[in-house]
């Protein structure tokens, strides 16, 4: 904040005084600084983005000596570690991340993350060889496990309650929109034009998010309750007297997690810490087993199987874009609806698109007469699925992940979850070609759709309503207080 915004404040000075006679004056500030630093830390999710929808538009690169830079063409088990990598480098990152959120704070961590994602796309700018993709791929990976780990701590504790899950959303919203750039770009420019477009992304990122403040939490566990003040005061557009009673009640609650230092161990003996990660871990390996990776870092090959009368990268240009609206819808709904019923309807429409899309490939492998008519149907049930899912299974375990952790676990549950999300997305993107070789393309989609019907149920009987609850009252209700 720059000396002709802190003008308009009253003296930090004066916290104390406040502090003493909660003497709150009521203000109504203003969401829209919160929704700016939300958007801009959201640009770290783009650069996600660009990382899991690469190997779609690259792929098809990779596999030609005209437009490949590599000095061979990558053999089968080389395009599955092409692909797989990133989610090793994603298991890693969370144990690195975490613990230097907590030290170095939230902000400086996501800004390092971004060097992760500057350094591997100069190391595939400048590739010859199989192994430099991989390693680049890998050092993708780190940067994707960061922001994952550590942007959902940030915006679950810059948002205010009303805002939280808008803002937690945004997460889904933004991924999608860098997959939808890389599909856009990636099948009409050269593999070094498309590198150059996705490193433009993280620079980006990097030079507007320096800017934003570190969260009040953070500065309120480091004991720095002054700059605790000014964060808060820029985030709600409030003097210092307007925003004590919201900073008391952030001031409580880490105080309170602090004088509970958690450890792994913490995180297990509490009743409501063991609910909470079933519930985040549980969803999140769902979204897993959704099969969304093996959609995204295969689009272009399974519209080009499916013998479509449209152009495969035109048919992955359309899911981009249908993921991208679909994802914008989340932050308008998820306030007013809540998160398990979007959830539920989410976990439902999956279910049904895989089978539909089985279907597909079932016939296809039968040799149907009926094949014929029914190119509309894989490019359908892709549609309707990516749509189900940004809506729902996409951001809204991100969202809840974000909240549902008292301080003093939080990084702790973050990184566990966030490493039980990429074991399972390396394990499936590894080894979907073998599956799908094994029992064919219709089986693949059926197990996914069954999958998914077990994640509705999950759901229906777990999952715990967040909406409208502060940190606090999500706690108590966690621990069975309300």
């Amino acid at each position: 904040m720059n000396p002709a915004e802190l003008n308009q404040y009253q003296p930090v000075a004066t916290f104390e005084k406040l502090e003493s006679t909660h003497t709150y004056r009521m203000e109504k500030g203003s969401a829209s600084r919160q929704f700016m630093a939300g958007i801009i830390v959201n640009l770290a999710s783009v650069m996600v983005g660009t990382a899991l929808g690469w190997t779609s538009p690259v792929g098809p690169k990779l596999a030609s000596k005209i437009t490949s830079p590599l000095d061979t063409i990558p053999t089968v088990s080389e395009n599955s570690w092409i692909a797989s990598l990133v989610a090793v480098g994603a298991l890693i990152a969370p144990f690195i991340a975490g613990p230097l959120a907590e030290r170095f704070g939230r902000k400086l961590t996501l800004l390092g993350s971004s060097a992760f994602f500057i350094v591997s796309f100069i190391l595939l700018l400048t590739t010859g060889t199989v192994t430099q993709v991989m390693v680049a791929r890998l050092i993708q990976g780190l940067g994707v496990g960061f922001v994952m780990t550590v942007q959902t701590m940030y915006i679950g504790e810059i948002a205010s309650a009303e805002y939280r899950g808008a803002l937690g959303s945004l997460m889904q919203l933004c991924i999608v929109t860098g997959i939808l750039y890389v599909y856009s770009i990636g099948p009409y420019v050269s593999y070094g034009a498309l590198q150059w477009a996705c490193l433009v992304i993280p620079i980006a990122f990097a030079g507007s998010f320096f800017f934003m403040p570190e969260t009040p939490a953070y500065y309120i566990a480091k004991g720095e309750k002054e700059k605790a003040v000014e964060s808060l005061c820029f985030l709600r557009n409030k003097t210092v007297d307007g925003v004590q009673e919201e900073l008391h009640e952030i001031s409580t609650t880490v105080e309170d997690s602090l004088k509970n230092k958690g450890t792994v161990l913490d995180l297990f003996r509490n009743g409501g810490n063991v609910k909470a990660l079933t519930i985040c871990a549980g969803l999140i390996i769902f979204q897993q087993l959704s099969g969304i990776n093996v959609i995204l870092f295969y689009t272009q090959n399974i519209f080009a199987s499916t013998g479509s009368s449209l152009a495969p990268a035109v048919s992955t240009i359309l899911v981009g874009a249908v993921q991208v609206l679909a994802s914008g819808a989340t932050p308008l709904i998820v306030d007013r609806l809540g998160r398990k019923p979007i959830l539920l309807t989410s976990a439902g429409g999956m279910c049904i698109s895989h089978i539909t899309m089985g279907l597909y490939f079932y016939l296809k492998y039968s040799n149907s007469p009926s094949l014929g008519s029914l190119g509309w149907l894989p490019i359908m049930s892709l549609i309707c699925f990516v749509t189900v899912y940004c809506i729902g299974f996409g951001p809204l375990p991100w969202a809840v992940l974000g909240e549902m952790f008292p301080a003093n676990v939080k990084s702790i549950a973050s990184s566990i979850v966030a490493s039980t999300c990429w074991v399972l997305g390396f394990i499936i993107l590894q080894f979907f070609a073998d599956l799908d070789n094994a029992v064919g393309s219709h089986w693949s989609f059926w197990i996914f759709g069954i999958l998914c019907g077990v994640a509705f149920i999950f759901t229906f009987t777990t999952v715990m309503e967040t909406k409208g609850l502060s940190l606090q009252e999500i706690q108590d209700r966690l621990n069975g207080k309300i």
